[in-house]
């Protein structure tokens, strides 16, 4: 087991003294880690692959909330709708009303979080302030089968603290004005972002919610079969 047991529980204590909420990174890690995980009273999980969540799912406590945080493509969204909690990567309208239309079919709604691009790499996905800010509440409401619970973004891979400061501080600046959307089925409240080398920052600047893996679970296994 690579757990890290010790790290996993301070992380627990500093999260909850400010009210931020942590999803594990589990992606590539065997169900027997996410298993002692969960014994110690985790229960939000993400995952970056379709195929893996949906091989993980059925070997796991029904009570988990898996949390999607990968690029979705379009074609795969069925897969995960029966039973995702939230989606976090939606990058688009399109992908939006895709989301929508499988709920639909499977008589739920499904939380969604937009993702905005924040980031200078340019394989960064997400909707940029202009494209998201046109998006209106007549648009969202149509869409009875999704709830947008906020936003979420990742900053630049970089050690320059102050430019990945600033890239969530401008996040939060947007989430503010989004978060003003008046809607009768979307309320956005939650805030992703921050991961193991960042989070603290993110906090800083007004995360809700972190995603962090290998702080906790060790170093990823990109060999393992999806």
């Amino acid at each position: 087991m690579s757990i890290n047991i010790k790290v996993y529980k301070e992380i627990i204590k500093e999260l909850k003294e400010k009210n931020v909420q942590l999803v594990a990174v589990s992606k590539t890690k065997p169900v027997e880690d996410i298993k002692q995980l969960y014994d110690l009273g985790q229960r939000d999980f993400g995952e970056n692959y379709v195929q893996e969540l949906v091989d993980k799912q059925p070997k796991l406590p029904n009570d988990i909330r898996w949390h999607f945080i990968g690029h979705l493509q379009s074609n795969k969204v069925k897969f995960i709708i029966p039973f995702v909690h939230l989606i976090h990567g939606v990058d688009s309208l399109k992908l939006l009303k895709e989301i929508n239309k499988q709920a639909t079919k499977h008589h739920r709604e499904v939380d969604c979080l937009l993702q905005v691009h924040i980031a200078e790499e340019e394989t960064k996905f997400g909707f940029d302030e202009e494209t998201l800010m046109a998006i209106n509440s007549s648009e969202l409401n149509e869409l009875g089968n999704i709830r947008v619970r906020g936003l979420m973004g990742m900053a630049s891979f970089s050690e320059d603290e102050n430019k990945v400061r600033t890239e969530y501080k401008n996040l939060k600046a947007l989430f503010d004005k989004f978060s003003q959307l008046q809607t009768t089925n979307h309320k956005p409240q939650t805030l992703s972002m921050g991961m193991s080398g960042d989070y603290k920052i993110a906090i800083e600047e007004g995360s809700t919610m972190v995603r962090v893996g290998s702080l906790i679970f060790g170093e990823r296994n990109y060999n393992m079969p999806m």
